[in-house]
């Protein structure tokens, strides 16, 4: 393929910075966006240069000038647009959380090797250049054995039972929402699933989880202390810590660096990795390679990664005895 060619499922602000991500990128284009709203998609069109502008997302799933598709919808409305792309033998890229259980992701995994379609989960911190540095620091043993992962995602917003955020129809809450990148992080970064799960929430008042924190054992003796928020700031830094070392990165999620330390905190080493445009530029890019490549699956972000964070998700809130609305 010369030019990967995307179309985007969505007009709001994680869309926006992806289009603007794709606007800077070599050997890609924008082709066409979808909403519900035929007034956004066209505005939102104007904004980019985008050609095509459709008021639903048939339409879009149906363009045969369309390579791949960007879902950049509320949590709930992933699976359906997933399958739409899926059965239309359309490449997807889905934000997180991925689904909003275990159950739709086996779904969609399974229907896309049925029709033979490329899946990626949107997960942009695991292919940021600094914490690729962090994964490298790891595995060439830098810091020895990993023993603890502390990480943290938090933020407070006013309550608003109108806002998604705390709106359990539409998967509201801390979990879905920023927890599944402390989470994800972990599995990034040691390549299993734990083998136990402890967990606690807040619920607030219209049902979701507000504030949260998570404990995830390992039988090798490693503990990933979490924890994630929509109502407190918690911040979100991480912090691996090794038996010689320990590296620590700020804002973990949207990193572009990271620093190493002995284990008596002197700084050792450190790496600056600016993002050439906004950050979403590196997950695109992967999806370009594995499809120019063939691929059906990132091996950087392999669907299984996806399935074991969507079934630590499940267990933590079967602890708190969440059930989102239709499960």
């Amino acid at each position: 393929m010369d030019k990967i060619r995307w179309g985007i499922f969505g007009t709001g602000n994680i869309a926006t910075k992806f289009a603007k991500a794709l606007k800077s990128m070599e050997d890609t284009s924008l082709e066409g966006v979808a909403s519900r709203s035929e007034i956004r998609a066209k505005d939102f069109a104007k904004r980019f240069g985008i050609a095509k502008a459709y008021g639903n997302y048939e339409e879009l799933a149906l363009d045969p000038d369309i390579d791949v598709i960007y879902i950049a919808s509320p949590h709930t409305e992933h699976m359906a647009m997933a399958k739409l792309c899926i059965k239309n033998n359309k490449a997807v890229l889905c934000e997180k959380a991925f689904t909003i259980n275990s159950e739709d992701t086996e779904e969609l995994i399974r229907m896309a090797k049925e029709h033979k379609v490329f899946l990626m989960e949107a997960m942009w911190t695991k292919f940021l250049p600094a914490n690729l540095r962090v994964k490298q620091w790891i595995k060439e043993g830098r810091i020895g054995k990993v023993l603890h992962i502390k990480a943290s995602f938090g933020f407070h917003s006013d309550y608003d039972p109108g806002s998604r955020l705390y709106n359990p129809s539409l998967g509201g809450g801390a979990l879905l929402d920023v927890g599944v990148y402390p989470i994800s992080y972990s599995t990034f970064l040691l390549d299993k699933a734990p083998d136990r799960i402890l967990s606690s929430a807040v619920i607030g008042k219209s049902g979701v989880d507000e504030q949260n924190v998570i404990i995830l054992e390992y039988d090798d003796g490693v503990l990933a202390d979490l924890s994630s928020s929509i109502s407190v700031l918690t911040g979100n830094d991480a912090m691996i810590v090794g038996e010689k070392g320990i590296i620590k990165v700020e804002k973990f999620w949207m990193a572009d660096s990271a620093r190493l330390y002995d284990i008596k905190e002197n700084l050792i080493d450190e790496c600056s990795e600016p993002f050439r445009k906004n950050g979403y530029e590196y997950e695109a890019a992967e999806v370009n390679r594995c499809l120019r490549e063939g691929l059906k699956m990132s091996p950087l972000n392999p669907l299984s990664d996806t399935l074991t964070n969507m079934k630590i998700m499940d267990e933590i809130r079967r602890q708190w005895g969440l059930v989102y609305p239709g499960e």
